[in-house]
């Protein structure tokens, strides 16, 4: 039930200085008062005033089983809206699990998934384009991708789209104005002042739009396939990256038979990096080993958000190098021209690879020269370098997809115009456009959606 006390651990699990166990809804206080005694004899939980804390021992029944804290925050000025308490207790599993068992013997009934957040989103608190970047801001990982998810947590992905509807808004209060009311002699929209605000705000979505795909890469990262033939220096690109000695090297070609994976974090990019093996052709009488690996190296490439295309500057470009540039054209692809330092005058020619690849970066994985020229190519080559982390953002698919929807109802009622329709037909591309932004907003969001915008929170947020 919506009204229902809430009880769950709001803190990751293991071992810690501190665990939370909050408790939100009607009956926090009166729940916390059986679970928590202040060291105060003279102060009482029931008389606690939002904004405040008390220290105590947490009970079950009539033992004392930890000592900690109790932060109080009374309804409407809380995260959820709702009366909350948070406890604070010893860091540890068994700790924590008893206090929240402790809570719902006293009355209150198990969190689900994102119900605090989504508490706060029928209370009123949040939008949903924030609550939606709650998750991203958990899990974000590197700093521009936590500005990414701040940026929308305070609202500025609302703020904008607020701003369309309200321009939106006006052309649709004119429209049904002069169609409704046409004795009252309202004067006709004006097309050119219907193309420039419709315009405008097209050009606003498409430009968030634009920058999805690029967003999320900052927030959740991109997987990244290296791939080249043998020997050229793919598991030293992998172990520079790394910052250690992940992959094994040895002047064997073939060393790497399987796929070796990765986490890392280069520039504001994470990069879940796949170093494959050594792509060439072994023939029908090959060993079947390196054969497989072969497969599972092209069929990598083909998955990944990222290429980068291996080959060896000291070496003249072989057929199976000119395989693998063909197979990169059209893909985010990056060619790594390595071992620099070994080229001389067998430098492979850019001009051979330029029409395979967006990037051509020269470097030497083997003591780190070229690396930055090599971030920065990722972040361009990915859009995150022109990203602003500040500004306004779509963060999930359902927001995009709601994007989108407006974004082409928009471009219908500009479409019916030139080909010469009424101004009936426009507005009712204008209705559909401003639908679409109420469901991105969340405004007129059906249950179902947010049921699938909470689904995938953790218990205790």
């Amino acid at each position: 039930m919506e009204h229902s006390t809430i009880a769950a651990i709001a803190t990751a699990p293991g071992a810690g200085g501190i665990a939370v166990v909050r408790l939100s809804g009607p009956e926090s206080y009166a729940v916390a008062a059986k679970v928590f005694c202040p060291a105060n004899p003279a102060k009482r939980v029931e008389d606690a005033k939002g904004y405040t804390a008390l220290f105590g021992h947490f009970m079950e029944g009539e033992e004392a089983f930890d000592e900690g804290v109790a932060l109080f925050f009374r309804a409407p000025h809380s995260y959820t809206g709702e009366d909350v308490v948070e406890l604070s207790c010893h860091g540890g599993s068994a700790v924590a699990r008893r206090l929240v068992e402790a809570c719902i013997a006293a009355g209150a009934a198990p969190a689900a998934p994102g119900e605090y957040t989504r508490r706060a989103f029928l209370n009123g608190k949040m939008s949903l384009t924030q609550a939606e970047a709650v998750m991203d801001m958990i899990s974000a990982d590197g700093k521009q991708g936590a500005a990414l998810a701040n940026a929308s947590l305070s609202g500025a992905l609302a703020k904008k789209i607020g701003a369309e509807k309200e321009a939106l808004t006006g052309l649709q209060t004119h429209l049904a104005a002069w169609v409704d009311f046409p004795e009252e002699d309202v004067p006709e929209l004006d097309d050119a002042q219907l193309h420039t605000v419709l315009g405008q705000v097209q050009q606003e979505l498409d430009g968030l739009i634009k920058n999805y795909d690029a967003g999320a890469v900052l927030r959740e990262g991109v997987d990244c396939a290296i791939v080249g033939r043998p020997n050229a220096g793919k598991s030293t690109l992998l172990n520079l990256l790394a910052g250690f000695d992940r992959a094994i090297v040895t002047p064997v070609a073939g060393t790497t038979r399987d796929i070796v994976e990765q986490a890392v974090q280069l520039g504001s990019v994470r990069l879940n990096l796949f170093d494959t093996a050594g792509v060439r052709e072994v023939g029908a009488d090959g060993d079947a080993i390196e054969a497989e690996g072969i497969r599972r190296s092209w069929n990598k490439l083909d998955e990944a958000g990222l290429v980068l295309a291996v080959f060896d500057a000291a070496q003249p470009l072989s057929d199976d190098d000119l395989e693998l540039a063909r197979r990169c054209q059209g893909r985010p692809a990056i060619a790594v021209l390595n071992k620099q330092d070994l080229a001389g005058e067998q430098d492979v020619p850019h001009g051979t690879l330029e029409p395979y690849f967006k990037k051509i970066v020269p470097m030497c994985a083997k003591d780190a020269v070229g690396l930055q020229a090599l971030t920065d190519a990722v972040a361009d080559l990915l859009g995150t370098a022109q990203l602003d982390p500040g500004a306004a953002q779509l963060c999930s698919a359902r927001q995009l997809s709601a994007a989108t929807r407006a974004r082409n109802a928009l471009a219908e009622a500009i479409r019916a115009r030139q080909d010469g329709f009424g101004l009936d037909a426009a507005a009712v591309c204008l209705t559909d456009a401003l639908q679409a932004l109420c469901d991105l907003t969340g405004e007129s969001a059906t249950e179902a959606t947010i049921d699938e915008v909470f689904e995938t929170f953790c218990v205790g947020k």
